[in-house]
């Protein structure tokens, strides 16, 4: 999930590692820390989803396009298989 949640936040636009970290931490909760976050952006750098730009000392993460077409992929995915989980109908006392 570490790694789609990268992708899907990247899909709004580029980020830096930290800004990352905070942004999962809004919506899961906890932060993740450098030694779960950077190694699956590494990850994901090497399947070619995201490449990295130095801008001053921050190492800022983009998707590549074959990033933006695999999380589009992987949101129809797990709407199909997950939003009935998330439907306001399944949500019945």
């Amino acid at each position: 999930m570490l790694s789609f949640m990268l992708l899907w936040l990247l899909s709004k636009q580029p980020m830096y590692g930290q800004e990352l970290a905070m942004e999962i931490a809004k919506r899961r909760g906890d932060k993740p820390n450098p030694g779960t976050i950077y190694p699956a952006l590494k990850d994901l750098r090497q399947r070619g989803l995201v490449r990295v730009r130095k801008t001053g000392r921050r190492t800022v993460y983009d998707l590549t396009p074959k990033g933006r077409s695999g999380i589009a992929e992987a949101v129809t995915y797990f709407t199909r298989a997950f939003g009935d989980l998330i439907r306001p109908e399944s949500l019945r006392a």
